[in-house]
């Protein structure tokens, strides 16, 4: 996860002076866009059903993936 008060953006600004487009390290972009993701993923599971561990334990071995 990225530390938000450690990033350093650049800007770019049109002829009037307002930011229209940021400038970031590709590494902060690319772990940027990994947290997006992960929230999206979870965002979309909010309502499942959880299950115990000993119960995914379960659910593997009867499926001969453990």
């Amino acid at each position: 996860m990225v530390d938000i008060k450690k990033i350093k953006p650049r800007f770019i600004t049109d002829e009037e002076g307002n930011k229209v487009e940021v400038i970031l390290p590709i590494n902060v972009f690319n772990s940027l866009i990994e947290d997006i993701q992960d929230l999206a993923v979870r965002a979309e599971r909010i309502d499942e059903a959880t299950v115990t561990h000993q119960e995914l334990l379960e659910g593997l071995k009867a499926d001969g993936l453990i």
